[in-house]
């Protein structure tokens, strides 16, 4: 059963990203005083008494206003209440109506969808008598409530809910989760947006545009396939207190709800240590990884500039040099379905599991040909017995009667040993040795 999806909307600080957190229970917003802090909407998965439904928190809704960020936010706003079942228009006691609540009111009725009118910040009984100013609005009754101290929340969800059937019981999402990651300004959004067909992420010139992670649904040839669009990953000295520091946080919570990680670079600048720092939190989480090079028709080329290009990247990532490479333009869109197509691949690999007779038959006779070394006293260190397990990707249990004495050098011998047989491109594999 689809779920209900609730959009929250209003002018900027009136406590959006606030009750956004207060119904979901997560700090999953960014929230700061400068106004307008929540760029792009930001989505959330809500339980409240057996029911759930989605809950979307939008920017800050600013109308006519000429700037970058705040006509984005607009177009945002637009969007949430296009995808939402239900809205919640929340608007501030203490600031009383204004001409930018009015504005909104006039797209809310518009939009023929079901709504609440919110009035926030009524943290006592003291204050409920700023809420009849908002009868102004022509919206009917309105909510009054506390985001910040939680007043009246409860009964708030219970009228959200009220239409919504009780769950029959949790089912493991299936679908195949895409986190597209990188520096600013990569193109990680220009990206998603393609792949998507429209702006489903704010997109400017400036660095940093996009700075929550939001998850988007791609249907491709009739698979339904997640892409997690993040917040580009910035030097942790740059990082401003507040917003950058959140939105670096939630990158790597990104990662870590994905299945494949696609790390964008500018063909313009190549990768860089931030890059790598990427790769290494991918890496550690034991995520499927694609290496994209946008910006390639910008790239004075020939036919063997991507060929030279992918040698120097793969001689700079070292030990990791088994993810696949792909030159893509997202301005363009030259290749960019090429992107899922490879995800999927990766995905596949992730999943494959070796019969364990077969990889004795294979790998024990190279083994006894090439021992790992003896232990600091001399004794003999043998290898019995190999087998797969990982439940979510590929770890290899090799039993040996000394597994603390197994050098590393011996265990990237078995690692590439393993790769030179079964294609694991893209994916990183768990070498682990156990007493026998």
């Amino acid at each position: 059963m689809r779920k209900q999806v609730v959009v929250i909307i209003g002018r900027p600080n009136v406590g959006k990203s606030t009750l956004f957190n207060r119904l979901s229970g997560i700090r999953d917003a960014i929230v700061d005083d400068q106004s307008g802090v929540t760029r792009d909407r930001n989505y959330g998965e809500i339980e409240w008494s057996g029911k759930n439904f989605i809950l979307i928190d939008t920017g800050g809704y600013v109308p006519e206003s000429p700037d970058l960020f705040e006509a984005g936010i607009r177009e945002q706003v637009k969007y949430g209440i296009e995808e939402a079942d239900k809205i919640i228009f929340l608007v501030d006691a203490r600031a009383g109506v204004t001409p930018g609540d009015r504005d909104i009111a006039t797209l809310v009725r518009n939009s023929r969808k079901k709504f609440f009118l919110v009035v926030n910040k009524v943290d006592s009984q003291t204050k409920e008598d700023l809420v009849p100013e908002f009868y102004e609005l022509g919206l009917g009754d309105p909510y009054s409530l506390s985001a910040t101290v939680g007043r009246k929340i409860g009964d708030f969800l219970d009228m959200i809910t009220e239409d919504i059937p009780m769950d029959t019981g949790e089912v493991t999402d299936p679908r195949l989760k895409i986190a597209i990651v990188g520096r600013p300004n990569a193109g990680k959004s220009s990206l998603t947006n393609a792949l998507l067909g429209f702006d489903r992420s704010i997109v400017t010139e400036i660095a940093g545009t996009t700075r929550d992670s939001i998850d988007s649904v791609l249907k491709y040839h009739g698979e339904e396939i997640l892409l997690i669009d993040t917040a580009g990953l910035r030097k942790r000295n740059k990082i401003e207190e507040g917003v950058e520091f959140f939105a670096s946080l939630r990158t790597l919570k990104a990662i870590g709800n994905a299945d494949v990680v696609v790390v964008m670079l500018d063909a313009s600048i190549g990768i860089d240590k931030q890059d790598h720092k990427i790769i290494d939190e991918a890496v550690s989480r034991r995520k499927g990884i694609i290496i994209a090079i946008n910006k390639w028709d910008l790239v004075e080329k020939d036919s063997k500039t991507a060929q030279q290009i992918e040698k120097t990247l793969k001689e700079r990532l070292g030990l990791y040099d088994y993810f696949p490479v792909i030159f893509i333009s997202a301005l363009t869109k030259q290749r960019i379905f090429k992107v899922v197509d490879l995800a999927k691949e990766v995905r596949d690999r992730r999943c494959k599991i070796i019969p364990t007779a077969e990889l004795n038959d294979l790998l024990l006779p190279i083994i006894d040909a090439t021992p790992p070394p003896t232990t600091s006293t001399g004794k003999e260190i043998k290898i019995k017995y190999i087998t797969q397990g990982g439940d979510h990707y590929p770890v290899f249990l090799f039993f040996t009667n000394y597994p603390k004495n197994i050098a590393e050098s011996y265990r990237r011998f078995m690692e590439n040993l393993i790769r030179k047989h079964y294609d694991f491109t893209g994916v990183p594999l768990t070498i682990v040795f156990k007493q026998k």
